[in-house]
């Protein structure tokens, strides 16, 4: 019987105070009203790791938390949803406060950070990419320090650069160590030349979310490919990227084709679209 790919998610996840309101606040002194609040799992490598568990991926999800009580919460929360953690010490779990819209507008407050991993720990997650099949190395200090391993580059290493603007001097040591890199198209006019840019540095594959538009990937051999968005009913956006990233890799790792993966990809965004959770499973 042959062995299911493991793949490791190294990045953050958080403990998370979600607050909707009927528009986001003006920077003065004022009060508002909440239309409703919860908490949740947050982190945009938290959010890959359970869909990627949803859909049936060995997934081992490498990230930062405290030995305080949002820690507590998020390793059980996950662990119930069926997530691997190798938990990182860290002095704080981050934490977070969303301000929300119904309109997609979001105002992010990091109430606390994570401290930067120990030498023992690092090590262990490097061996863990090591060993990995395919590795996804999110934004943040921990990815920033495994990419100075050697042999975390030995695994293939995909990587999210959000709304990366084509620019950013962060995100250019993970850009220039990707095989395959995903991005929103939230800070450029032109999403196909900003995917050629970063493939010139040495990526083979680029794909680039349009929210509602759909989603698009270029080839390193200039190859284009097109979706239209999956029509959704939209409950709360937190979490649409990691989740179709998550359908892209999860289809990819089957041998799908580019174009299935995107189509799979969509439906997988779909799932976070509908739920106040970065998957729905998280409220059961």
């Amino acid at each position: 019987m042959p062995v299911s790919p493991m793949v490791a998610v190294c990045g953050p996840a958080s403990w998370n105070h979600l607050i909707l309101l009927d528009h986001l606040p003006e920077p003065v002194p004022h009060m508002q009203f909440a239309r409703r609040s919860w908490h949740t799992v947050g982190g945009t490598s938290a959010g890959k790791a359970l869909h990627l568990a949803d859909i049936g991926v060995d997934v081992r999800l490498c990230t930062p938390l405290g030995e305080d009580e949002a820690g507590d919460r998020v390793r059980g929360a996950l662990a119930k949803a069926g997530v691997r953690i190798e938990a990182i010490a860290s002095d704080h779990t981050e934490r977070h406060v969303n301000l929300m819209t119904d309109g997609g507008g979001r105002v992010s407050l990091y109430v606390s950070v994570a401290s930067p991993p120990p030498r023992d720990d690092l090590d262990a997650v490097a061996a863990i990419v090591a060993a990995a099949d395919l590795a996804v190395m999110d934004l943040s200090e921990l990815g920033l320090a495994l990419l100075e391993r050697d042999e975390v580059r030995q695994t293939p290493l995909w990587v999210d650069l959000h709304d990366y603007d084509g620019s950013s001097a962060f995100h250019e040591p993970f850009l220039r160590a990707a095989d395959t890199v995903f991005m929103n198209g939230d800070r450029t006019d032109d999403p196909w030349e900003l995917m050629s840019a970063c493939l010139a540095q040495g990526p083979r594959l680029a794909v680039c979310t349009l929210g509602a538009e759909g989603a698009i990937a270029l080839e390193a051999d200039g190859t284009r490919h097109e979706i239209a968005a999956v029509p959704a009913h939209v409950v709360d956006t937190n979490g649409a990227g990691d989740a179709f990233m998550a359908g892209f890799l999860g289809l990819t790792l089957q041998r799908a084709s580019i174009s299935d993966a995107l189509k799979g990809a969509a439906a997988q965004a779909r799932i976070a679209i509908e739920s106040e959770h970065l998957h729905p499973v998280l409220g059961r």
